[in-house]
């Protein structure tokens, strides 16, 4: 099933360096790598309606289970941004 993830919000000074529809147990979620001010990071993108009842925790342990998440594991989660969630991880610092 494809989803559309043409509607993200993003900011204007944000660069997608890559991104790549996927499904993380059985949820669609659009990941992204993007630059920002000095800031490499990735995100996992949810639709809203998908990931309601699922905690913030439980979420990211989905994205460690089922992705690539390097040793450090900060993380941010911003939710019902135009629909959507919000998960940043693997952080870089230029």
């Amino acid at each position: 099933m494809t989803i559309n993830f043409l509607d993200i919000p993003n900011d204007p000074d944000t660069r997608i360096i890559r991104q790549k529809q996927v499904m993380i147990e059985n949820i669609p979620a659009l990941i992204q790598k993007w630059a920002w001010e000095g800031i490499v990071a990735e995100s996992a993108i949810f639709l809203d309606e998908d990931v309601d009842g699922i905690t913030d925790e439980e979420l990211f342990n989905k994205i460690i289970d089922n992705y690539d998440v390097g040793p450090d594991r900060r993380h941010t989660v911003t939710r019902n941004s135009g629909g959507y969630t919000f998960v940043n991880f693997n952080f870089t610092y230029l």
